[in-house]
């Protein structure tokens, strides 16, 4: 059953979600809602062509920083200093940068205008961060997320040049900050990084205890 949502801030319980992950439909992408859904594992994915659509999948695919693999060679390029890393000095511009980015597999973009300005607002209250990488003065990759409690709920990372966003994620797990990294989807890259799929629930307890 895919619940309909409507002005009132609340969400059904996760664990009802569809096979697939989805949970509701509707509703809006204000900031008291996007917390709300983030503080309770839900996160909304939908394109140009649909309503808003909010999933909680079954299992996460996630990366704990303890568990971060960095390969002998992507060793050799943090040593070297080319990349030159930043936090929350240009949001916007890294958002807008994976929204363009290709995707194998993919058609369209998930990150469309609305969601672009939603996130923004979180930035501005606190809430959304990204990592950027730069070669000399030029923005070459990056990531953004939502930070709730010790999980970083990561939405997209780009890259222009070899191993930006690798090193952008390899910066954000060495921060300390988080016991977490929700990484969402699957890909074999952040699988040799050391992410993995838990269940629902024991990303709920990680989520849950570490809500401040």
């Amino acid at each position: 059953m895919i619940f309909r949502l409507d002005e009132h801030l609340i969400f059904p319980k996760p664990d009802l979600a569809e096979p697939d992950g989805l949970l509701a439909v509707g509703g809006d992408l204000s900031t008291e809602r996007l917390l709300l859904a983030y503080r309770n594992g839900i996160f909304p994915w939908y394109s140009d062509d649909t309503p808003i659509l909010w999933y909680s999948p079954h299992e996460r695919f996630v990366l704990y920083p303890d568990e971060l693999k960095v390969s002998k060679s992507m060793r050799q390029v943090l040593r070297s200093d080319k990349l030159r890393v930043t936090v929350d000095t240009c949001f916007n511009e890294v958002i807008t940068a994976c929204s363009t980015a290709p995707r194998e597999g993919q058609d369209g973009t998930w990150i469309v205008p609305d969601m672009i300005a939603a996130y923004n607002r979180l930035h501005q209250e606190g809430y959304a961060h990204s990592v950027e990488v730069w070669l000399d003065d030029k923005l070459v990759g990056g990531l953004y997320g939502v930070h709730v409690g010790g999980v970083f709920c990561g939405e997209s990372m780009f890259s222009r040049v070899s191993n930006a966003s690798k090193t952008a994620l390899i910066y954000l797990c060495n921060t300390g900050l988080y016991k977490l990294v929700d990484c969402q989807v699957h890909t074999d890259h952040l699988e040799s990084m050391g992410a993995r799929m838990i269940s629902r629930e024991e990303y709920m307890d990680v989520l849950l205890n570490n809500l401040v």
